[in-house]
């Protein structure tokens, strides 16, 4: 086949080749750009405008790179950048030169500085400054930076400094400025005279923790720091406030080091710029102010507030949370010297000293409520005792279904569910019978993704005995869902789903209780990257001494009674077989005689068990079955639980705030692996290093690095779309965030 050659990049030898598709010709007439050989562009001698407005289509034609434009148009890349800015401002005229010539008079004379700095000490924003003394935020905030640098709040002599007006064009950001000088709020706060320090952004470059403004959109939906307000209104006068302390915790959550002690992996600066702040707090500092909020007291209010907001929104797609909660208990091994009590830990299969916590999910596995468990309290006292807090974060009396394990059976605990507003959704506990194969057929049900699932189930109704009215008999009727699985060495076996919903599908009783994996992958998730193991406080009190514990010699004595019990049984057997023998004779024998004596001999066995089960049984009546703690254990010891709780309230915002953000990209990107990848690129994208632009008074505008591959790059530009659209401010600040992503250069 033949095939035409290829069109030369210019018509004219002296052209400049720029990348791999362009030439640029300049000379005595003007100048003449060529792509793929046709002429594009042509401008005459003089006609800069022209000149520049060529340079910037091919930037944005992505023909070259930008560094390649930049030196055959002999200008720099920030020139370039500046061009491109311009012309998305104003269009082509904005291109035009400014005459040279003598500057607009300064509006910021010494009155006017003096006058700004007395506003600022009243903690007026910078947005009323402006307004009030009338001149841009813009000026606002270079009068202060004077101010700041110069180590002065007050002087009649103050420098005269031209002010940039708001159209005209802006300096390149700088990579990795000096942070603002805070020397005299720093000042001021150890002297007790600053209530706190409110965030100050400095445009810069290359700051490497930019990915994690992407978090603030959706920080703001948990409700943490609106409830922490509401709960704790302020922390002491001080540099670092309470919106700076919790949102320094959340990002530094989501950056993977959510202990105190995980500030120390971080450049305080570079962390700094984030918060809006010369450096973020270090440990001692954190430590300090979490510990200033434990002493309020005040942490079962904050996570109740918590719950009651995340279950008063709406959920992802419109979905009712409080529709379907989950409650399952989480033991937190103790390795320290304290004398802890000790609980039993399903994941080291043996006691270990340990706290135990109660945890509420949603339908979705995020976290709602925690609440630190009694001292070896089951799962069936704390589902009792947390139904009051569960309604009062619910807010009204609509039915909820509640779904927990094994651990919470107990018939009386369903009945009192039921009767105060909660559905049950629970596996059946202990040997039952089989359903009958004929009862069984296909149920099916449709997810909120669009999945269906299909079971083959069997749905009856069975009675359940109550503890407390033994000697009536009366007894619970409930709901069972059965299944069919295979069993572990062949074979199948039927399980059982217990609720009392008698309205919800059978296709869809079995999804939700299945979803339950969801709080254990939440679960799993806070293990690796929210920090809900370790310690948050070495803090311990002495345990209540009167508090009634159970007697562990009761159940070492009833083992002697299920011994007794089995020794009687086999003696019973062998007095048997004894006095078979002694009545059935030979073959051919006569009659047989027992006496007495023989008869005593082969019962002897057997009266000497009973006498010996008669004792075990007595010596297990007497034994009190609970004991005064200070009797059995003296000198037991509890954790502190507030400064975990605050702790625990803080992760459960980052882990929500970790879901949301993966959530936006599944629904509001076209990212073709959203749904394996989503929560991958969402790490990713928080740590992306970006720009801070505060050029644009009333906007804080973050311009994050083109991720490695254009397909990562594309979602999350789409991801910067939808939270710019969300018009989220900055939290302490008027400033609107606005988000964008470098996209890069061409192949």
């Amino acid at each position: 086949m033949t095939a035409q050659p290829p069109l030369p990049l210019s018509m004219v030898p002296a052209a400049v080749p720029v990348g791999l598709a362009v030439s640029l010709v300049e000379g005595d007439r003007g100048g003449e750009v060529y792509i793929r050989g046709q002429l594009c562009d042509v401008w005459d001698v003089g006609d800069g405008a022209a000149r520049r407005w060529a340079a910037v289509k091919l930037v944005r034609l992505h023909a070259a790179s930008a560094a390649e434009i930049a030196k055959a148009f002999k200008v720099s890349t920030v020139a370039l950048w500046k061009w491109g800015q311009l012309a998305d401002a104003g269009g082509v005229a904005a291109l035009v030169a400014e005459k040279k010539g003598p500057k607009r008079p300064s509006v910021l004379v010494a009155a006017t500085i003096e006058r700004i700095v007395a506003l600022r000490g009243q903690h007026r924003s910078l947005r009323s400054i402006a307004a009030a003394v009338g001149v841009s935020e813009f000026s606002v905030r270079r009068a202060l930076k004077i101010v700041d640098e110069q180590g002065v709040r007050e002087s009649a002599a103050a420098p005269v400094i031209t002010a940039a007006g708001e159209d005209e064009p802006q300096p390149p950001l700088p990579v990795l400025p000096v942070p603002l000088a805070r020397g005299g709020e720093r000042a001021a706060a150890r002297a007790g005279l600053l209530k706190q320090a409110e965030p100050r952004f400095a445009p810069a470059a290359r700051v490497r923790h930019a990915g994690l403004f992407l978090a603030v959109p959706a920080l703001e939906t948990t409700g943490l720091l609106a409830c922490a307000k509401a709960t704790y209104g302020s922390l002491p006068d001080g540099f670092y406030g309470l919106e700076t302390v919790l949102v320094d915790a959340v990002l530094r959550a989501l950056a993977g080091e959510a202990r105190a002690e995980g500030a120390t992996r971080f450049d305080p600066q570079e962390l700094g710029r984030v918060l809006g702040l010369d450096r973020a707090p270090d440990v001692k500092t954190i430590r300090r102010r979490i510990s200033q909020l434990a002493q309020a007291g005040k942490a079962e209010d904050l996570i109740a507030a918590l719950a009651k907001h995340h279950l008063t929104s709406t959920g992802p797609g419109g979905a009712d949370l409080a529709a379907v909660l989950y409650v399952d208990g989480h033991v937190r091994a103790y390795q320290g010297t304290k004398k802890i009590g000790k609980i039993y830990s399903t994941r080291l299969k043996f006691p270990v000293p340990a706290t135990e916590e109660t945890w509420v999910t949603d339908a979705q596995g995020s976290p709602v409520l925690v609440v630190m468990a009694a001292p070896a309290a089951s799962l069936a006292s704390e589902l009792r005792r947390i139904l009051p807090e569960l309604r009062r974060a619910v807010g009204d009396s609509r039915r909820v279904l509640v779904g927990f394990d094994r651990g919470g059976w107990s018939p009386d605990l369903f009945q009192h569910m039921s009767e105060n507003g909660f559905d049950v959704l629970t596996w059946r506990k202990g040997a039952s019978e089989d359903i009958q194969q004929d009862l069984f057929k296909k149920v099916s049900h449709t997810d909120e993704h669009g999945q269906e699932r299909k079971w083959s189930v069997a749905d009856t109704v069975v009675e359940l005995s109550l503890a407390t009215t033994k000697t009536t008999g009366e007894v619970f009727p409930i709901r069972q869902l059965s299944r069919i699985v295979p069993a572990t060495g062949g074979g199948t076996r039927q399980i059982h789903i217990l609720t009392t919903d008698r309205t919800m599908s059978a296709g869809e009783a079995v999804y939700r209780m299945g979803a339950r994996w969801r709080q254990e992958n939440q679960f799993r998730q806070s293990l690796l990257h929210s920090g809900m193991i370790p310690l948050d406080s070495y803090a311990g009190t002495g345990d209540d001494e009167d508090r009634k514990v159970t007697n562990p010699a009761k159940k070492q004595a009833y083992q002697l009674v299920v011994a007794a019990r089995a020794r009687h049984a086999e003696a019973a057997a062998v007095a048997d077989v004894n006095l078979l023998a002694l009545k059935s004779p030979a073959e051919g024998a006569g009659e047989v005689t027992v006496t007495s004596t023989m008869h005593n001999h082969a019962m002897a066995p057997l009266w000497e068990a009973e006498n010996a089960l008669i004792a075990a049984e007595k010596t297990h009546k007497a034994i009190p079955a609970k004991l005064r703690l200070g009797d059995l254990n003296p000198g037991q010891q509890v954790l502190d639980t507030e400064t975990k709780l605050i702790h625990h309230g803080i992760r459960m915002a980052a882990y929500n705030t970790a879901m949301t953000i993966a959530r936006e990209i599944r629904t509001n990107t076209g990212y073709k692996r959203a749904a394996q990848e989503a929560h991958a690129l969402a790490r990713q994208a928080l740590n992306q290093t970006g720009d801070i632009d505060t050029t644009r008074t009333g906007y804080l505008t973050i311009t994050l690095d083109p991720l490695p591959t254009k397909a990562k790059t594309a979602a999350i530009k789409e991801l910067c779309d939808h939270l710019t659209a969300t018009e989220t401010r900055y939290p302490g600040t008027d400033l609107t965030l606005r988000y964008a992503i470098r996209q890069s250069g061409p192949g």
